[in-house]
């Protein structure tokens, strides 16, 4: 049984934490796309591990880990990442294969990316400053240099040099900031190369192999759906597919090895950076859910900005990812709040519209139309059934269900491993 699982919002909606869950019940567990602009947070018996490349199955011993060639890669920061899980007790070793072709990230890859930001004047993205776009964005222009390379002196060599004529032509003449030293870049990625060759590898043999021997595989995506390159609200997206398709082109899997696709959609809805958010509370409700449901960015600490569920992004979702179920996080935060509001449409130009629209400056004059749910007072932390919640937590859920075409088959009530439970069949057919 292969699964996917997947951000079905704007990132941020508890992946780590649902991919931890199912990995259990997985052999091997593959990230498909994204950088270390992404995080993903798991806590386990109280105890908080935040990761940003590694596949969150690592916490399990005896699965196999595989950053997929569909990352873009900073090896300092995989190499912090690796020494953190070492240093809080996770083994590190044969368990975790780095595809020999995914795409590195250089110091030139950040500084543009902070640099762009910062000569816009308007319309900015929002980007974390990793590198992360301007990565994609020399794979994409046949420029990019791979893991493979940082273990062929001679061919970083070669690559490092044809880049930086290019990139430090850029960051002279334009940004008018110093440029990069090549040999500098050249000792200091030929020794990451030697630090983490015994990682990189031909993964894609052996994800074939697994899938022959039907071992059960989960595929992990980063960020979301509404922040894909191609589906989401574009520019405001990042720089890669997080959308299920990614698995394929980011791991070498094909369509017909899927199985089923999880999205993980909040109870309510956030997103970080800019761009249009129809559904977002701007006021006193916006910070409580921002207090209560603690909404800062696992790397980079911003605050996320809060609004109530979003149904016509959940459709979209379901439509553009073939999401055969739904993993509803963080359900506990809705206690307390008397009265729940779902975002049944959007009234664009005097008119209700209920297909997400494709044009951001349509989606930007967007004004949510609501339908109103009583909300429930009791604590849900310590329900692990679903026979056991409010019948108005119920009613809540299942009118998700129905308003996005999918069926809820994981809940979450609180950030612990153990606050989750599964309403119908996931490594079973």
């Amino acid at each position: 049984m292969n699964i996917v699982v997947l951000g079905a919002q704007w990132g941020d909606e508890g992946k780590g934490k649902i991919i931890d869950f199912l990995a259990e019940g997985a052999g091997v567990v593959v990230r498909y796309q994204g950088g270390n602009n992404a995080g993903h947070t798991v806590v386990i018996d109280g105890k908080k591990f935040a990761l940003r490349m590694v596949p969150s199955g690592i916490l399990h011993k005896g699965k196999k880990c595989i950053i997929g060639n569909g990352l873009v890669i900073d090896p300092k920061s995989l190499l912090e990442e690796l020494a953190y899980l070492r240093k809080n007790g996770i083994k590190v070793g044969k368990n975790l294969l780095v595809s020999e072709n995914t795409h590195v990230i250089f110091p030139y890859h950040n500084l543009l990316d902070t640099l762009s930001e910062s000569k816009s004047k308007k319309g900015k993205i929002g980007t974390t400053s990793r590198g992360i776009g301007p990565a994609y964005m020399d794979k994409i222009g046949r420029t990019g240099i791979r893991m493979a390379d940082l273990l062929n002196k001679r061919v970083l060599k070669e690559k490092l040099e044809k880049n930086l004529e290019f990139k430090n032509y850029i960051l002279t003449r334009y940004y008018k900031v110093k440029p990069f030293n090549k040999s500098k870049l050249l000792r200091e990625y030929t020794a990451y190369g030697q630090k983490l060759k015994h990682f990189i590898s031909n993964t894609f043999p052996f994800i074939h192999e697994q899938v022959s021997l039907k071992k059960n595989i989960l595929f992990e995506g980063a960020q979301g759906t509404m922040l894909d390159v191609d589906f989401g609200t574009y520019p405001y997206v990042t720089s890669s597919n997080a959308t299920s398709g990614g698995a394929c082109t980011g791991t070498g899997v094909g369509p017909s090895a899927i199985n089923r696709v999880i999205g993980v959609t909040k109870a309510y809805t956030t997103r970080v950076g800019e761009g249009p958010f129809p559904s977002e509370l701007t006021g006193p409700g916006g910070d409580l859910l921002r207090k209560k449901g603690n909404e800062y960015g696992v790397n980079t600490g911003r605050p996320r900005r809060c609004g109530w569920f979003d149904a016509v992004v959940g459709r979209y979702s379901a439509m553009v990812n073939g999401l055969t179920g739904l993993a509803v996080t963080k359900l506990d935060i809705l206690s307390g709040i008397k009265e729940l509001k779902i975002c049944v449409a959007y009234r664009i130009d005097g008119k209700v519209v209920k297909d997400f629209p494709a044009d951001m400056d349509r989606l930007a004059r967007a004004v949510p139309v609501y339908k109103v749910m009583k909300g429930w007072t009791e604590d849900l932390t310590q329900i692990r059934h679903y026979s056991k919640l409010p019948q108005n937590t119920k009613i809540y859920l299942r009118e998700i269900e129905k308003l996005t075409g999918v069926k809820i088959s994981i809940l979450s009530t609180g950030p612990d491993r153990s606050q989750t439970f599964i309403l119908g069949k996931i490594w079973t057919r």
